[in-house]
């Protein structure tokens, strides 16, 4: 059974910085794309980073500069640096994970971001 479980949201200043972190098992962790997403109500979800299994990293332009994405497969965690937050920012952040082998796409559960004065 696959399970990514998301960890460091929480309510931040403008300005300030968040690391959100997703750990992955059950899933061949070194041969997935891993990704984040961000939905805020009303909104569609949509992706901020993701990063191959070769380490090929995309980023929109809306956080690019920003966001930093990494992966650490030998913890099976991804992590997200997120500075210069702004309220837009404010999200449900989601991890995705996506194989390679079986290109079957799984979520976690998310992680809620808030930016706030």
């Amino acid at each position: 059974q696959v399970q990514l479980v998301e960890s460091g949201g929480g309510l931040v200043q403008p300005g300030g910085s968040l690391r959100l972190s997703c750990a992955g098992s059950g899933i061949r962790f070194s041969l997935s794309t891993m990704s984040w997403y961000r939905q805020a109500p009303g909104e569609q979800r949509e992706l901020v980073a993701s990063i191959t299994s070769g380490k090929r990293i995309n980023y929109p332009d809306s956080v690019k500069g920003r966001f930093t994405i990494s992966r650490d497969n030998t913890k099976n965690t991804v992590s997200l640096q997120m500075d210069s937050l702004n309220p837009e920012d404010t999200a449900v952040y989601y991890c995705n994970a996506v194989s390679d082998l079986t290109k079957r796409g799984y979520w976690g559960q998310g992680t809620q971001v808030t930016v706030s004065s």
